[in-house]
């Protein structure tokens, strides 16, 4: 069978098994699971790829990872991963759908939490199940190997828990065999059936901050008796306002404080304030000077007040880079997937995403896939359809995503799949 005919193959397959993602879909966007709680949303995707007789389904991996194995029948020395993540969010679901969620999960930490599928992980893990089902029909045609990774806890795991893709990475998910390529996309408020892609870092640097401003306990009504940590709170709050000023205004810097925790009453002045907050950059190497500087100013804020302030950074996580020859290589396959005028080049964003584990150390994409009732303006920016259902960012509780956009997720994972392994999606300094 010629190359065009195994990609009418792989489109014949995808249309096939696309209400059987919509319906897989459904059922996860009902019933969501938190970052390292994805047990029933694991089982479902394990059993599913058992079912498809893959040469192994490899479970347990760093929490609830999952990965299939799918060995080609076909000469071929390459291996594709292709990646999903499965995790929700605590954030309430307000989407309108007659599937939405109802979930509450009392025994999270610091729960209890409403749960829903607001970031759309559970359009990717349905999509990339698809794909699997398609890329499984046709393994007798593929020259190389596929590995099929859902990967927990992408948003974050608990603190005191680890979690995600470099927790994979560290279980040795990847070691055997070891990719030549990672591929990924993720959901987003552009236009339906649209891929967005940018050279460069196509998300930002993260790390997640916690601060805490210890003071003196004591009763509101003797405020001297005791070192009171609120006014240091305020002025690490005002400060971290002017944090851009001090490094280059060229390069997207943002230092935000999401969740602040104290212990006291109303006529009680509390002995700690804790802030959660996030540390974004748009270049990596800003980000030990930003949080070099959001110490000093925590610390010195502090001591002005005559409180203490510690500060530590968690979870890193480096920024998603494509890489030119990457994106060349890519754009063909993307192209001819969804047609030419429906690949666009996006602009740089502070989001995070920790599949960057697996794209800076195997090489390879990752990519925006809209799904919303979106046009796009003269200078490329995403705006509402009049009559639309708007455009709803990922992680508000109205995000939505079109159930239509789903079989092109399928056929973007299997026509990547298949070019990398066939030897046409590959960088020109690797061929």
């Amino acid at each position: 069978m010629d190359t065009e005919a195994i990609h009418e193959e792989l489109d014949k397959r995808a249309a096939e098994v696309a209400d059987q993602v919509v319906a897989w879909r459904h059922h996860l966007h009902q019933h969501p699971e938190l970052s390292n709680r994805e047990v029933n949303t694991a089982r479902l995707v394990a059993d599913q790829l058992r079912a498809l007789a893959l040469d192994e389904v490899r479970t347990g991996i760093a929490g609830h990872g999952v990965v299939g194995v799918l060995r080609g029948g076909a000469p071929g020395e390459r291996v594709v991963a292709l990646r999903a993540d499965m995790d929700a969010l605590p954030v309430r679901d307000a989407c309108g759908a007659d599937f939405a969620s109802a979930v509450v999960d009392a025994d999270y930490p610091g729960g209890p939490f409403p749960v829903s599928h607001a970031c759309g992980h559970d359009c990717h893990t349905a999509a990339l199940l698809g794909a699997a089902t398609v890329l499984a029909g046709v393994r007798d045609r593929l020259p190389g190997t596929v590995l099929f990774v859902f990967q927990p806890a992408e948003e974050g795991p608990p603190v005191t828990e680890q979690g995600g893709a470099r927790a994979m990475v560290e279980a040795g998910a990847f070691d055997d065999p070891v990719p030549t390529m990672a591929f990924g996309l993720h959901v987003t408020p552009h236009p339906k059936g649209y891929v967005g892609y940018r050279v460069g870092n196509q998300y930002g640097a993260s790390t997640l901050v916690r601060i805490v401003v210890t003071g003196k306990q004591t009763h509101g009504s003797t405020p001297w008796e005791g070192v009171d940590p609120m006014p240091a709170v305020g002025a690490v709050l005002t400060g971290i306002g002017q944090l851009y000023r001090q490094v280059s205004a060229f390069d997207p810097v943002t230092v935000s404080i999401g969740h602040v925790e104290d212990v006291g009453r109303f006529n009680i002045v509390g002995q700690t304030v804790t802030l959660w907050g996030t540390v974004r950059c748009a270049v990596e190497s800003d980000m030990a000077r930003v949080q070099q500087r959001l110490t000093t100013l925590a610390e010195h804020s502090a001591a002005a007040f005559g409180a203490t302030a510690t500060v530590e950074y968690l979870q890193p996580v480096p920024p998603v880079h494509n890489s030119g020859p990457w994106v060349e290589a890519g754009l063909p396959t993307f192209r001819r997937v969804v047609g030419p005028e429906r690949v666009v080049e996006t602009g740089a964003t502070l989001g995070y995403d920790d599949v960057s584990e697996l794209v800076g150390r195997f090489g390879g994409l990752y990519v925006m896939l809209g799904v919303q009732d979106a046009t796009l303006d003269a200078s490329g920016r995403p705006g509402p359809v009049p009559g639309g259902r708007g455009l709803v960012t990922n992680h508000n509780p109205h995000f939505y995503a079109d159930d239509g956009t789903l079989v092109t997720g399928v056929r973007l994972h299997a026509h990547v799949a298949y070019d990398h392994l066939a030897g046409a999606l590959v960088p020109s300094d690797a061929a």
